[in-house]
């Protein structure tokens, strides 16, 4: 009958243990999301959301420090994003980045390589055999005698990592900081899906603004400039027919402006494709340097020099840029220079890369035109959306050589900083 009468209180205290710790749990939890929901009103950007999270959830703890890693979109590649670490906050962007003694590498490795820790919390010692040797003597060198840490994880992908680490070891606490970590990650994982969710949501509102735009730029420039050199090469291919004999100067003027004006409805054309992207016939860069060259020569009685190597097959947009740049150095060499002679060189490096170099022997480009002008500010922004590099190398009364230096991007050239100078 004692048996039995101490059996069922041990039962009832164990019942009323759970119960207690089941209310605890359930406090916990509550605490978090009204803990997050006062963040997100308090802290309305995501950055200044996690900082305040990780500086809550290190002071609500009594713990040493608290860190945040992320996941690439392709869930394979995790690095520290912040960190809260003895009362001061560390992340790219600060100053002592580079002086943080904490092993990132080896956490990264761990977290990505500990599979478990995907979708479950997992409790450490501070020297646990399971975590990495740096990672162990970091914990060592600074006290740490816990290491709590919770995936912030949605449904279906993981996003991340909350690591909280600390200097006490009981079981209570332990217990007590577990459920703490996983509840407000939990939050602190809406949070951050919320957040990408909504900047995707802003991308895609830019993305179909700027398509938008490109073809209200691809209407205005069909129905006005690429119409009226189509209307102007009738007049002029009209008047070329009804003219029986003419001065063979003006004769020669005026096979030259059908020639322009065709090139230039062409170029309109090619822009029009370019805004609104669809199948379109494409001229490679050694026949458009031929082309433009040649027109060049009609144009201007300065000697132009072509010199075009067998040059790396290139996708349509980086040649539409390579051709445009060449276009605008040409035109300025041509109108600008009051040059006695133009080299066009256009030659592969290494195989693989593309440079193009258009030099002159004219007045040079004053200082305060440098970085000014229509022209000048195209051909950067042409070589910036090829990943390119633009050098002009210019002084008074010494010319100026515009060197085009392309690479494909997967690729590192030894040298090719060189062989734009």
């Amino acid at each position: 009958m004692q048996a039995t009468i101490e059996s069922l209180t041990d039962a009832l205290a164990r019942e009323t243990a759970e119960r207690r710790r089941a209310e605890c749990m359930a406090h916990i939890q509550s605490d978090a999301v009204q803990l997050a929901l006062d963040l997100l009103v308090r802290e309305p950007d995501i950055t200044g959301f996690f900082r305040a999270f990780i500086k809550t959830l290190v002071e609500e703890s009594e713990s040493h420090a608290c860190g945040v890693w992320l996941l690439d979109h392709d869930g394979t590649k995790c690095d520290l994003w912040m960190a809260h670490i003895d009362g001061r906050f560390v992340t790219k962007e600060s100053h002592d980045w580079d002086a943080l003694t904490l092993p990132r590498a080896s956490v990264a490795a761990h977290l990505l390589a500990e599979k478990r820790g995907w979708t479950e919390t997992i409790e450490y010692g501070g020297t646990d055999s399971r975590l990495p040797d740096p990672v162990q003597a970091f914990n060592r060198a600074s006290g740490i005698e816990s290491l709590v840490i919770a995936p912030l994880v949605l449904s279906t992908r993981n996003l991340g990592w909350v690591a909280l680490s600390t200097g006490s070891t009981s079981d209570c606490e332990i217990l007590w900081r577990r459920a703490l970590v996983e509840a407000m990650a939990r939050q602190a994982t809406l949070a951050l899906h919320q957040s990408r969710v909504a900047e995707q949501s802003r991308v895609e509102e830019r993305r179909q603004a700027v398509l938008e735009e490109r073809n209200r730029m691809a209407r205005d420039i069909h129905d006005t400039l690429a119409q009226g050199f189509g209307a102007i090469l009738m007049q002029l291919q009209a008047a070329q027919r009804s003219t029986a004999a003419l001065p063979p100067a003006v004769a020669k003027s005026l096979e030259t402006a059908v020639d322009l004006a065709r090139t230039h409805m062409i170029d309109a054309r090619r822009s029009v494709s370019a805004l609104r992207p669809q199948p379109a016939e494409s001229e490679d860069v050694a026949a458009a340097l031929v082309r433009m060259t040649d027109l060049a020569r009609r144009t201007t009685d300065i000697p132009i020099e072509l010199e075009v190597a067998p040059l790396p097959p290139l996708g349509g947009g980086i040649d539409r840029e390579i051709i445009g740049i060449a276009q605008e150095a040409l035109t300025n060499a041509v109108r600008h220079a009051r040059a006695r002679q133009i080299s066009v060189q256009a030659s592969s490096v290494r195989s693989v890369g593309f440079r193009l170099s258009v030099a002159d022997d004219g007045r040079g480009i004053a200082r305060e035109h440098r970085s000014t002008g229509f022209g000048m500010t195209s051909m950067q922004e042409r070589a910036e959306r090829i990943g390119a590099s633009l050098t002009i190398v210019t002084a008074p009364r010494s010319g100026t050589e515009v060197v085009l230096a392309w690479e494909p991007p997967s690729f590192s050239i030894p040298g090719a900083a060189d062989a734009v100078r």
